[in-house]
């Protein structure tokens, strides 16, 4: 395989490149021969003797291209050869790969030279660290006021937010802005909708023409919130789930609708081609979402000693300024413990939907501009109103 690619493009004449389809085949049959003769020790030997003829003929090359590529090729096949004597599935699948890398040099140079901007190469190494080497030495334990902060969660998030800027901005080179930010907000809002609609709210910041396709994006990502809620309490409680069902479906096609006035508006051109290419995601907006995170952890642990567990729907509306899910799976498994009844269970799993929504649109105010907040909130307040209206009644 990697013979034959190397064979279509070695080229004709006197530039062509030495090592086509037999070189490479022979070359692969003498590591077997060899391993197979004389184990590792006549394998090496075997490969430092191509290795040689290799140098000879890079040294003796009279094109222009500088590249090893072929080279390197060459000297990694007696050692495929030798191991397909070892492991014969894995020198295949190490074969393939090397064959589809020369194969397809023209796109990844492509990709690379001409599509991949330079901060967008900064972004993915600053990802990586944060990811990588940040993440895993900060303590997975609760510190600090009230021992309300993990930071390992905390940074958990500022990683969440990058990744889903990184989402939506790779959505948006692939779609354009107009249809990319909506798709990518929906689909992020199954991981965080509050951590999307401040991701979207920097897209809007960085490039104000988005700001139609961003705050689509935002809504959509409430839709996933309420689908994503209905999914979790059939896992673990269909009793509360069919009081809540028509709320949770109210609410989600509000938002919908809602949504797709944005989305409708943005595919039509405002102002011309989509801009250039910008930062994959805004490290400042991760940080300022986390430390807003950080104060909302704080407030809700101080309200729970001062309130002490009084009552559910207290602890639901505490809860949901960090994560509605959480909240509402806590009241819906004392539904399914029978400490509670379903219709018990609406008015907490509300209050968490309603303050849930209110640490949304604090993310969309302190992260956004004035106009993207002004346009957000209205699609974070009537799908609540819309459950809480439609839910009421089944709570007495």
């Amino acid at each position: 395989m990697i013979g034959l690619e190397r064979e279509r493009s070695k080229g004709v004449g006197s530039t062509r490149r030495p090592a086509g389809i037999r070189t490479f085949t022979l070359a692969a049959l003498m590591g077997a021969v060899a391993y197979h003769l004389g184990g590792i020790p006549l394998l090496m030997i075997a490969t430092a003797g191509v290795m040689g003829l290799t140098a000879l003929s890079y040294a003796g090359r009279r094109d222009d291209d500088p590249g090893l590529t072929t080279e390197i090729g060459l000297i990694a096949t007696p050692l495929l050869g030798g191991l397909a004597m070892l492991d014969t599935g894995l020198a295949a699948g190490l074969g393939a790969a090397i064959a589809v890398i020369f194969a397809v040099k023209e796109a990844l140079h492509g990709f690379v030279m001409r599509v991949l901007t330079g901060a967008e190469v900064t972004d993915g190494l600053i990802f990586a660290v944060a990811t990588l080497v940040i993440w895993p030495q900060l303590p997975d334990r609760y510190l600090g006021p009230l021992e309300a902060l993990n930071p390992h969660s905390i940074w958990f998030l500022v990683i969440l937010v990058m990744a889903l800027g990184g989402c939506g901005h790779l959505a948006t080179r692939a779609l354009g802005a107009r249809f990319g930010l909506p798709v990518a907000g929906l689909a992020s809002g199954f991981v965080s909708s509050t951590a999307t609609i401040g991701s979207m709210a920097g897209q809007a910041a960085k490039n104000p023409a988005s700001i139609t396709a961003a705050v689509a994006g935002a809504i959509f990502s409430t839709v996933a919130t309420f689908v994503q809620l209905g999914l979790l309490l059939v896992m673990v409680s269909r009793a509360t789930l069919v009081l809540m069902a028509p709320a949770l479906g109210a609410g989600a096609l509000t938002a919908t609708l809602y949504g797709l006035v944005f989305a409708l508006r943005a595919v039509k051109p405002e102002g011309g081609a989509d801009s250039a290419p910008g930062r994959a995601f805004s490290v400042g907006t991760a940080l300022g979402l986390a430390a807003m995170m950080a104060v909302m952890l704080v407030i809700s642990a101080a309200l729970r000693n001062w309130l002490g567990e009084a009552g559910v729907a207290v602890g639901a509306v505490v809860a949901g300024f960090v994560d509605t899910h959480a909240a509402a799976i806590s009241v819906a498994s004392l539904v399914a413990a029978a400490k509670m009844t379903p219709q018990e269970a609406v008015l907490p799993i509300l209050a968490a939907m309603t303050s849930n929504a209110a640490a949304k649109i604090t993310m969309a105010i302190g992260a956004g501009s004035r106009g993207f907040a002004l346009r957000v909130t209205p699609g974070l307040i009537v799908p609540v109103a819309a459950a809480w209206v439609v839910a009421l009644p089944t709570a007495f």
